[in-house]
Formats: structure tokens, C-alpha cells, sequence
């Protein structure tokens, strides 16, 4: 990746699902200048199948996708990070490991759809609405001018992103 990268990690418990969707959506949203990556704090193992199905739909190349832990991130040699951003509640309370770089943090917390019990239509559902509003989001952060943002305005955007209905 060029220098001229933003690295960003999205991060919720299990990294099957909300973050796997984040990843997905900003390294295609942000592929000139961002590199996506997720994790998860307690990761399952497997990513949640319902949001491969979606990525497939939506034309994301979902062949690399796996379930993974955030100590990947906090290692020597991990990609120096400059946001970090929860998009599941459990994980924002946790106690993070240090990521290297000092990146900026948010919190853009969204219903789990892996949780949704119902219909194979109710449940796709879910995942089509987390997939959109993770989506609007993202593409709000991406489209920010950062380089003429100071530290303390983008922080403040970057809240500003999680609290929105999108």
C-alpha cells in the first residue's frame, strides 16, 4: 500500500459480522485511501455466513474474510493503525489492547444482526440494513477532507459519524 493510506480497524466482539461488513465496505468505499481491516475481541472463529452471502450479492470479493483476534493488531510488524472504530457495544467497553500509531478512536455501535432470530428473509433483512447504515457511515467518513481537518476536528467528526441514524 502506498504511504498515503489511511490504515483503519473495525472491531466488535466476534468479528463475524459487523466488522467483517465495515471491512468490506471501506476497502471498496476507501480503496484509494484507505486499507480496511477488522478484528474482534472474543472472535468466533467463522465468519458469520449471512454476511458472505450479502458481500457475494453486493459484488465484494469475500475470499479472504476470516474470523480473527485484535492481537493480530497490537503485535510488532502489524500495519500502523490511524483509526480505530467499534461497531458493537460489548466491544467498545472492553479494555483494548495499545495499537501501534496512536490512532484516532470512535464508536459507531449497530444492532448485531447475527442475533436476529427469524425467517431466512427477516434475517437477510438484518444483515441488508446493518450493511446500508455501516455503509452511509462509512462513506461519510471517507469522503471527509481529513488532510484539512486538524486532530481534534476529525475526532469530533468521527463521533459525530457514530451518533448518526444512517
Amino acid at each position: 500500500m502506498p504511504d498515503d493510506h489511511f490504515n483503519i480497524l473495525f472491531l466488535c466482539t466476534g468479528n463475524s459480522a459487523r466488522s467483517i461488513l465495515a471491512e468490506a465496505i471501506m476497502n471498496k468505499v476507501g480503496e484509494d485511501r484507505f486499507r480496511a481491516y477488522s478484528a474482534g475481541s472474543q472472535p468466533n472463529g467463522t465468519v458469520n455466513p449471512h454476511a458472505i452471502r450479502l458481500l457475494d450479492k453486493l459484488g465484494h470479493d469475500t475470499s479472504a474474510f476470516r474470523s480473527k483476534s485484535w492481537d493480530e493488531f497490537a503485535k510488532p510488524g502489524a500495519p500502523k493503525l490511524d483509526f480505530v472504530v467499534t461497531v458493537c457495544d460489548n466491544a467498545a467497553g472492553e479494555v483494548c489492547p495499545a495499537w501501534p500509531g496512536q490512532p484516532m478512536t470512535a464508536h459507531w455501535g449497530l444492532p448485531d444482526p447475527a442475533a436476529v432470530k427469524g425467517t431466512e428473509v427477516e434475517i437477510a433483512l438484518a444483515f441488508a440494513d446493518t450493511y446500508r447504515m455501516l455503509s452511509n457511515r462509512i462513506g461519510a467518513f471517507a469522503n471527509l477532507k481529513h488532510s484539512a481537518l486538524d486532530r481534534m476536528s476529525l475526532q469530533n467528526r468521527m463521533n459525530e459519524i457514530g451518533k448518526s441514524g444512517a
